[in-house]
Formats: structure tokens, sequence, C-alpha cells
């Protein structure tokens, strides 16, 4: 998806990043999603038949392993901007991974970390023990904390190649295709193996495509441009400014940029010893947020006698005071997120468990697997991708009108509602004709007449809204983040996406408290009504956005290089 004009660096070139480091960026990103993807895909079937876990439960748990998976992102961020680097982070991430995969296998395998199967035809189904559980839960563990490791830190280590916006641009939709694209061929192939050959095998796969990504990203190392960590935490000095904004809020501030202090040059230490000179600001914060500027005043007691600047938790640098400025604008929008991603975390679980209930049959006379639902989210998301940059991108500064950042997540927010609008009437059909059965005696069947494919609009609407806000998240934090917490950024996207995992979990767990909408045979509840309150919640959620998005300023130049640069882009 890269423009014609980006060349791929020659191996000898003494500079290195560059497209040349995109192979096995990418190549990597590419094994581990097969291996990820074929971990999370069927892990409710896995549950339910192997390990005789109730289904709403094991819908429960499926939310959770990905919530972590989403949410340790930023931990392991933190980690690579202030300690390892994110070279270091994703290979140890990937180290622990292939342990958990590896366990899980083992799972598989050997019958002893099972409980014993169902028995034909009874409701009554032997628990997991205490060991088994134990087993199988550092099995989830491992994998959802060492994928956590690489999912978006892989993302930030290959745009940390690349210095043209535009191509940093076009690096997250190739990166964000490649992640559907094999998680695609992992949820129909390696799933097919594991329904129809059998666990051991289909986990295998994922343990050898993991172990084969992290040889080929090792192998790149030699060409990778690798982003050293910060001597002092970026997080310390966002709370060294409020610390000291606190400390100093009686001062009355000033006008005067001799007044502020600001970043030193490298050899500011030099030139006050030769000198005898204290090197103060040339800048003054801006008038946002105008208490923090306290924490940049420099006071008598801030100045040691050989004229050079103290080190302290009461005196902060403008650039710092800036840095926390911007998270504070971007937080309201990031917070439009945490409904947005609901609509993946409900419909990506509760899914699976309609598809169980509905006829799998397809037209070559096979049964197509309920574990590769997810497959349709991530196909339409790979597709739409392809769409978005090639087609609808191109017209679009053709006549002058190039999609924000903000119109592009803003298109995300309405395709979801209408995904999750259409699970409603889709699931509402559905319950219509298992109530017929009913009603002619048919008790005990659980299959709906109704083929499963009726659920491919819900799941593909739902890819293509990801397609739409999910890259232009991750192209607007990695942007407008202080460069210090440029692996931070692209973890605030994974946030959001365990926000949505953790809060479908809590609203089905309401749900499940106050009414009668999920019994253990859904055939029996309202899960209707279920896609009807996340809709509801979507549209509120898109009004806040639109207030948020209304009054945000970029505070980095983002426009197209046929445009001005004025550093202010409206919706």
């Amino acid at each position: 998806m890269g423009d014609t004009e980006a060349q791929l660096l020659q191996p000898g070139h003494k500079q290195k990043g560059g497209w040349i480091t995109f192979p096995f960026i990418l190549a990597t990103r590419t094994l581990l999603t097969l291996a990820v993807a074929g971990f999370s895909s069927n892990l409710i079937v896995y549950l339910i038949n192997e390990f005789n876990v109730n289904r709403i439960d094991s819908a429960q748990i499926y939310n959770v392993v990905n919530g972590c998976m989403a949410l340790f992102p930023l931990l392991l961020a933190i980690i690579a901007d202030t300690f390892l680097g994110c070279f270091n982070v994703i290979w140890i991430s990937t180290l622990i991974s292939l342990m958990g995969m590896a366990l899980l296998t083992l799972t598989s395998s050997i019958t002893s970390l099972r409980p014993q199967p169902c028995a034909e035809g009874s409701t009554f189904c032997q628990q997991p023990s205490a060991y088994q559980s134990s087993i199988l839960f550092l099995a989830l563990a491992l994998p959802s904390i060492g994928f956590a490791g690489t999912s978006f830190t892989v993302g930030t280590m290959g745009a940390h190649q690349l210095d043209d916006p535009k191509h940093q641009e076009n690096f997250f939709n190739w990166f964000l295709f490649i992640w559907n694209a094999a998680s695609v061929i992992s949820g129909i192939g390696i799933v097919y193996v594991q329904d129809n050959v059998s666990w051991s095998w289909g986990f295998g796969i994922c343990v050898a495509s993991n172990l084969l990504g992290l040889i080929i990203f090792l192998a790149g190392k030699r060409l990778y441009r690798d982003v050293q960590p910060q001597k002092s935490s970026p997080f310390k000095d966002l709370a060294c400014v409020v610390v000291a904004a606190l400390s100093k809020k009686k001062l009355s501030l000033s006008n005067k940029e001799e007044d502020y202090y600001s970043e030193l040059p490298d050899n500011a230490e030099e030139q006050q010893q030769q000198e005898g000179v204290t090197l103060l600001p040339a800048t003054v914060p801006d008038e946002s947020f105008k208490f923090l500027n306290h924490a940049a005043l420099v006071t008598s007691a801030d100045i040691q006698p050989d004229g050079s600047i103290k080190k302290s938790w009461k005196l902060c640098t403008v650039k710092q005071i800036e840095d926390l400025k911007t998270l504070i604008r971007l937080f309201p929008l990031w917070t439009t997120g945490f409904l947005l991603t609901i609509p993946m975390g409900v419909l990506s679980s509760l899914t699976t468990l309609q598809a169980l209930t509905m006829d799998c049959s397809t037209f070559w006379g096979l049964k197509y697997p309920v574990g590769s639902m997810s497959v349709f989210t991530l196909l339409a998301g790979a597709i739409s991708l392809t769409f978005i940059d090639r087609l609808i991108f191109p017209i679009c500064r053709k006549m002058a009108k190039p999609i924000r950042p903000l119109q592009r997540i803003a298109i995300g927010h309405i395709i979801n509602v209408i995904s999750v609008v259409i699970a409603a009437i889709v699931e509402h059909k559905r319950l219509q004709l298992a109530r017929a059965q009913k009603f002619q005696g048919k008790t005990d069947s659980v299959v709906v007449p109704m083929s499963v494919f009726w659920l491919i609009p819900q799941l593909a609407l739902s890819g293509t809204g990801e397609a739409f806000h999910f890259p232009g998240q991750a192209l607007l934090y990695y942007k407008e983040f202080p460069a210090s917490l440029k692996s931070t950024s692209t973890a605030m996207l994974a946030i959001l996406i365990a926000i949505g995992y953790y809060m479908g979990t809590f609203v089905i767990d309401v749900v499940r408290k106050v009414t009668d909408w999920l019994p253990e045979d859904i055939n029996h509840g309202r899960l209707d009504n279920l896609y009807w309150l996340v809709a509801v919640l979507g549209v509120l959620n898109f009004v806040y956005y639109l207030a948020c998005a209304g009054a945000y300023e970029y505070s980095s130049v983002m426009e197209d290089e046929d445009e001005t640069n004025d550093n202010k882009i409206y919706m």
C-alpha cells in the first residue's frame, strides 16, 4: 500500500532503518498473528468441548483473555519507553507466548490435564479439578501476556524505522492489513485443523508459527533502527509537572521568557562552567491549562550557587508541561473509544454462541467451523483497508478533500452502530424460528433452522468499522503523543480494545444479573435486547465524540503535502 516513490534502503546504507526492515517487521507480525489467532479464535469451543465450561462463562473467559491481550500492551510499552526499548520487549514477549502456547498444546495432548468428556445425552459434566484449572489458566495467561507485548510494540518499532509521516501512515495501513489477513488465514486453516484433525495439531501449528516469528525478528536485528529507552521515565516527568505546579501554585505567572525553564542544550553544563552564566528559557508556556505553567517558573531556590539549575521535583521544563497538556487535550477523545469498542467484545463472543445454535451446513456439504466466524470480521477489515487506502483516499485527495483522522474515526463510529443494529434484527429473527420450533414440540432441539451465514452482515460491518476507526486512532495517537511516549501512543489503542472487552464482559454480567435475557440456552433468552442496548449506548457515545472532536485542535502538523501548514485541523 506504500507510495511508489518510497524506495527500500540498500543493505549497505550507513543509516539503519527504512523500508528494508519492512519484510522482517511484517513477517514477524504475520507469523505471530497466525499464532495468536489460532490461540484465541476457537477458544470458546475448546473450553466448552474439552473443559466442560458453561457457555456464557466460556464467552466471558474469552473476553477476559482478549482483554488481557489488549490491556498489557500499555504496561509493556511503558517498559519499552523507559527501560528495555522496543526490540527487547518484542523478543522477550515472543518467548513468553511461545512457552504459553507449548503449555496449551500439552493440555490438549495429555488426557490427565483435562476433565472427562461429558457422557452422550447427559446434562451432567465433570468440572475440571483445581490442578487442571491451574494449568489451563497458566496456559491462557502466558500467551495473553506474550502476545500483548508484541501486538502494538511491533507496530511502534516499524513506524520508528520510517521518517516520512505519509510512509508511516502507509505502514500502519499495511500493519493492520497483514494483521487482518493473517488472522483470516489462521481463523480458517488452524481452526479447521483443531476441529477436524486434533486440538494438539492445531495448537502445535501455533507453536511453530510463534517460534518462526521469533527467529525472523531476531534475524533482522542488524538492520533495525532501535530507539533506545529514555534516560528518565517520561511518566516521572509528567508526574513532576503536577507536583511542581502544586508546590508553586501561589506564585504569579509571568509573560517573560526568562522567567521559565526550558530544555537545556546538550552542552549546557560545559557552557555554564566556561562562561559562568545561567542558561534560562527561550519560550513561554501557552495559555491553556494555565495552572500547570507554575511548574516551569524559575525562582531563586531553583538556582545553585554556580548558576546552574537545580534538578528537583519543584521545577520542570516548558516542554514537559506542554507534553502533559497534549495528553490532557487527547484524553476526552480517547475516552470516546471506550463504548466504541464494546460491540467488538460483545459480538466476537456472543456471535459464537449464536452460531452454535444455527445451521452450519455449507454449499459444498461441509460443516462450517463455529470458531471461524470471526474470519468475516477480519476479512471485511482487510478488504476495507485496501479499498480505503487505494481508492477512497486517492479520490478524496484529488478532490482536495482529504479524510482527516477524526473524520475517519467518526465514520467508524457510525458503521459500528449499524453493525449492532443488524445484529439485533438477525437475532430477533433467529429467536422467532427458535420459538416456532418450540411450538412444534421440538423442545430438545437446540439447532435453529437458520443458516449461520446470516451472521455475516453484522460481522462484516463490524470489521469495516474497525478499518476506519482503528488506523485513524493509531495515526492520531502516534503523531500527537510526545516523542518520549511513542510506544505508549500505539498501546493506547490496545487499551481501548481491552476496555471494550472488559466493558462488554461487564455489560453481559449486569444483564445476566438483572434480566433473563442471557440464560445458558440462548434460544430461551432475549439476546436481541442486549444488542439494542449496545446500539443505544453507541449512539449516545457518537454524540459525545462529535462534541470532543469538534473542540479538538491538533498539536502537530498533519496536513497533506499540497496543503498549507496550519496546525489546526477540523473534522
